[in-house]
């Protein structure tokens, strides 16, 4: 009788509890729609597969193409304009430095009548308020160049997100269908990463308290596999009980069930 004790007390020791988890994708992603627009194309026969660089739904965004195209356009004469301006606005910063050395000349002749020297005056005040005119334009057109280009930035972004593509994905389900009109926020698909997988477990306090010291073994087999999170809070649902997740490398088939064990060396 105490043999058999002493035999189920080192086996207590060597083995700790048997946990059961479904093998799921490392991640699963719920993907939303961040523009308003028709539906244009939705890639079915992809469900089930990992995606490429082509797109698996397109919204229909031919007014953003034109859009895009006639603000490009507006953005190349702007510039062309600044750069007619700075022209202009170095050949009045030459002749503005004319007038004044030519007015500084005449200001204490005393050959030159006072309205003469009104004359030259008020043709320099002109001739700065054109300088500091053209200057302003200049300012007010890359102001409009800056607007601009941030107006092309957001209408290239909201193109983009009418294609959506996620390359190494594999597309789980597609929630919308071709002709229907979504807004900001409606759910569109679900993308999972299959790159690895990742086993969910609620683990024992003890197994908590030692889970560092123990080798993972997965139906029956050791394995190199780490805990990679765990959460020291009692999870709400499995009172008493802590989660934990293991990635491991992808599998042929998810979701299947394993055995997960914590064993001593």
């Amino acid at each position: 009788m105490k043999f058999l004790f002493l035999l189920f007390f080192i086996s207590s020791l060597l083995f700790s509890n048997v946990y059961y988890s479904k093998v799921e994708p490392y991640e699963i992603r719920d993907i939303s729609s961040s523009v308003a627009g028709l539906i244009e194309f939705t890639d079915e026969d992809m469900i089930g597969k990992k995606l490429s660089s082509s797109a698996y739904i397109q919204i229909d965004s031919e007014l953003d193409k034109q859009e895009l195209k006639y603000l490009q356009e507006k953005l190349k004469h702007l510039d062309s304009i600044v750069l007619s301006s700075e022209v202009i606005l170095k050949n009045s910063e030459k002749s503005l430095q004319m007038k004044k050395e030519n007015y500084k000349s005449i200001a204490s002749l005393k050959i030159k009548s006072d309205i003469e020297k009104d004359r030259e005056f008020y043709d320099l005040l002109l001739s700065e308020n054109q300088y500091l005119n053209t200057k302003k334009e200049i300012r007010n057109l890359k102001i409009q160049i800056l607007d601009l280009k941030l107006k092309i930035a957001y209408l290239k972004r909201a193109i983009s997100d009418k294609n959506l593509k996620a390359k190494g994905f594999v597309l789980y389900s597609i929630l919308v269908k071709k002709g229907q009109v979504v807004g900001i926020s409606t759910p569109l698909a679900r993308i999972a990463d299959v790159s690895s997988a990742k086993l969910t477990i609620y683990l024992d306090k003890d197994d908590v308290l030692s889970y560092k010291s123990k080798s993972i073994y997965i139906d029956g087999m050791k394995t190199n596999y780490k805990i990679d999170r765990i959460l020291h809070i009692a999870d709400s649902k499995n009172i008493s009980k802590y989660m934990a997740q293991i990635v491991i490398e992808s599998p042929k088939i998810f979701s299947k069930l394993v055995k997960v064990e914590f064993k001593n060396e």
